[in-house]
């Protein structure tokens, strides 16, 4: 069947062109909205400017095929295949691409309000500058992409591999990236407010002057990470992992770091006023300077700390581990 009879039965009203071989096929500009071509090979085919709205083309291949500017909201393209496929300027508006492998896909420009990216292949796809505002992307493959100035605010990225993506100046505003492998990532400067990444792993993360204002991360791994003049208010870090972080002068001001690993952490010139550390473990940490005014630290260990002009005005100590710990005024603890 060839693109001349597929257009000939669409207008006698068929829409049913299941696994129609269209390789290479000729349908710029052509309109087959509605039309059923799951499973159809539409390898290296032309279909530029198509009209294609509500389209079904599960498990169809597109590998190759030009579709600039082509009009596909509300297609159906579950597990299909994309591989290469020029999506430039095209209108993906409400599509479902599920398991959908774009690796090396052109998306510049293209229009992706309201899509399901869920476990889709993206690796290496060049999304720079692109509007993915609450977009599904959950399990997606996001190695090697280009997320440079991407609108990721509110998107689900939980399960996501982002391992090597560029993400300068993304926009990760309330986006949800719980439990994802983030290590030695390079967030400085970010705006993160209001984030999930709960479980999380950015041991060696650079987050330097991020703002984390109420972002939720709980039971999240920060070992070695650099937190300096980071903005954290607010934010819940209960059960957080934060060895040896560098957190000088990060604003922490009501945080909840309830039973976190605090050990070794450098504190100096942080600001912690009404923040919660109770049954925190802040030995050998550094607190030089640092505003502990309302601190909760009941039942804290604070063994070999040091805090040194620090502001402890109506901090909580009680049933704190003072073993060896230095206090604003000097005193060393027995």
């Amino acid at each position: 069947m060839n693109e001349g009879e597929i257009l000939q039965l669409y207008q006698r009203g068929e829409r049913n062109f299941r696994g129609a071989d269209l390789k290479a096929a000729n349908l710029i500009s052509a309109t087959l909205a509605q039309a059923d071509f799951s499973g159809a090979t539409l390898q290296d085919a032309s279909l530029a400017r198509a009209y294609l709205e509500r389209c079904y083309l599960l498990e169809a291949n597109l590998n190759g095929a030009f579709l600039y500017g082509a009009d596909l909201r509300f297609v159906k393209l579950k597990n299909s295949q994309l591989i290469q496929a020029d999506l430039t300027k095209a209108d993906l508006s409400g599509s479902h691409l599920a398991r959908v492998d774009l690796r090396g896909a052109k998306l510049s420009g293209a229009i992706l309000r309201w899509v399901s990216l869920y476990g889709a292949n993206l690796s290496g796809v060049n999304l720079c500058g692109a509007n993915l505002n609450s977009i599904n992307l959950r399990s997606a493959n996001l190695a090697g992409a280009n997320l440079n100035w991407t609108n990721l605010s509110g998107a689900r990225l939980s399960g996501a591999n982002l391992k090597g993506a560029q993400l300068n100046g993304v926009n990760l505003r309330g986006a949800w990236l719980n439990g994802l492998e983030l290590d030695h990532v390079n967030l400085s400067g970010m705006e993160l407010n209001d984030v999930r990444l709960s479980g999380a792993n950015l041991k060696g993360a650079d987050l330097t002057g991020s703002n984390l204002s109420d972002a939720m991360m709980r039971c999240t791994q920060l070992e070695g990470a650099n937190l300096k003049n980071a903005n954290l208010h607010a934010s819940n870090l209960k059960g957080g992992k934060l060895i040896q972080a560098d957190m000088m002068r990060t604003d922490l001001r009501e945080a909840d770091l309830r039973n976190a690993d605090l050990r070794d952490v450098n504190l100096n010139l942080a600001n912690l006023a009404g923040a919660d550390l109770s049954g925190a473990n802040l030995s050998g940490a550094y607190l030089w300077g640092a505003n502990l005014d309302g601190t909760c630290l009941r039942g804290a260990n604070l063994t070999g700390a040091s805090l040194r002009s620090a502001i402890l005005r109506g901090a909580d100590l009680t049933d704190a581990i003072l073993v060896g710990t230095t206090l604003s005024d000097d005193t060393l603890c027995a």
